[in-house]
């Protein structure tokens, strides 16, 4: 069977037909009646666990929309002008209203990434923010959570009397599933909150976490952004193919439940039982690695114990603007990278997790081999993995550390998918 790859210029690679146990990708919905639209006008009017905007958003003076940056798939496009139309009929301003970009520990986005996002009308109309997480001058310290995670928010959070969240649920390695409290933790929290739950999320191994709305990590995002304010969510779910799917609003924690359920049934899929050998491409975290490490978090749920992790992604913005560190340090097994943050030798906790996360994977369950051509081999090495040049290269090594009979699984979308081994979805 040829495998093909949703990137120009990366070559397909052959799979024996004896060999491949799953091609596994996201479901495909079949197109709305009406259109999306439609759909999104229909959630609007029928919010879950709570009145409709224009009911929450009557009488307040300062109104922030949280809406999330260019590493998401969510149609901004489509969802925030009938948002700003319900907020508008309550008879709030323009001027009332500001958006702030939920970028977490994101690079800022490029003014060219904000027009094609937001458009050119909606950014000369609106007032439209950058979020910082690692200046001081723009967070402001909140009440500390019942577990002692320490809220540091922007500024912003703490000057509005209304906060809406605009984004997308998948299932998700550090939260269980995007959506819901996380435009607000990690999404405009500052450097300390972030790295208390992503290191909270580092002490389990994937499978406790991906796909399970009730973890201990969510639980504490959900504290977060109670703490923070955030009053109301409107959250998409699209289809394999990037269609709009579903969209669920209102309560922040009861409206996220309904949508995890709906990105379960889309993005998880059953396959009969591990692989020896997982081929996943890390679509549509495609912009760095850091981003990209979401193809290893779903491949690690559909690989044996001593197999063999194959990702393919372009990562033209290579390892990571933000944690430059990752390339110096490299992947590492939890008990070093806890080692390292208990002796102070690391400090951030947010890039201690990533370091785990992926770690876990290619150092201590399987070992990892990367075709990117946005990394160079020497730092493809620091980093941990088996360098290859072409998937071809990349199975042939597999084969070599596995032998001819191994099994082989392809992850499509593996940025967002979920296998599930003879399981059935249980958000």
């Amino acid at each position: 069977m040829k495998i093909s790859f949703p990137y120009p210029g990366v070559p397909p690679l052959e799979v024996a037909d004896s060999s491949l146990i799953a091609d596994l990708a996201p479901r495909v919905r079949p197109g709305r009646i009406g259109g999306e639209g439609d759909a999104i006008g229909e959630a609007l009017k029928n919010p879950v666990g709570s009145p409709r905007i224009r009911e929450m958003a009557e009488g307040k003076k300062s109104i922030l929309i949280l809406v999330d940056d260019y590493t998401r798939t969510t149609p901004v496009h489509l969802i925030l002008p009938p948002v700003l139309a319900e907020i508008h009929s309550s008879g709030v301003a323009k001027a009332n209203i500001r958006i702030l970009i939920a970028s977490g520990t994101h690079r800022p986005m490029t003014a060219e990434e904000k027009r094609k996002r937001f458009g050119p009308e909606l950014l000369s109309e609106y007032a439209l923010l950058d979020h910082c997480h690692d200046d001081p001058s723009r967070l402001v310290q909140l009440p500390t959570t019942e577990h002692g995670t320490e809220v540091w928010v922007n500024r912003a959070v703490t000057e509005s009397d209304f906060i809406l969240g605009i984004g997308h649920i998948v299932p998700h390695r550090v939260a269980g599933f995007s959506g819901g409290g996380k435009i607000v933790q990690p999404g405009v929290c500052g450097s300390v909150t972030t790295g208390l739950t992503h290191w909270l999320s580092a002490r389990f191994e994937g499978a406790r976490i991906m796909g399970k709305v009730e973890n201990p990590v969510r639980r504490e995002i959900d504290e977060v952004a109670k703490v923070a304010g955030l009053t109301y969510i409107v959250n998409a779910i699209l289809d394999g193919k990037g269609n709009l799917a579903s969209l669920v609003c209102g309560d922040p924690v009861e409206a996220f439940r309904v949508g995890a359920r709906a990105a379960l049934e889309i993005f998880g899929v059953p396959m009969p039982e591990p692989a020896d050998i997982v081929i996943a491409d890390s679509f549509p975290a495609d912009m760095e690695l850091w981003q990209a490490a979401k193809g290893i978090y779903s491949s690690d749920l559909a690989l044996k114990s001593r197999g063999v992790l194959i990702l393919i992604t372009p990562c033209p913005e290579g390892v990571s603007a933000e944690f430059p560190e990752i390339s110096r340090i490299g992947y590492r097994p939890f008990h070093e990278v806890d080692a390292m943050v208990r002796s102070g030798e690391l400090k951030d906790l947010t890039l201690a997790a990533h370091l785990v996360h992926v770690g876990r994977v290619i150092r201590e369950k399987a070992a990892g081999i990367l075709v990117c051509p946005g990394i160079d081999a020497a730092t493809t090495s620091r980093l941990g993995f088996h360098v290859a040049g072409t998937p071809q290269d990349a199975l042939n090594l597999a084969l070599d550390m596995k032998g001819k009979g191994a099994t082989i699984a392809v992850l499509r979308n593996g940025g967002e998918i979920m296998p599930m081994p003879g399981n059935a979805p249980h958000a």
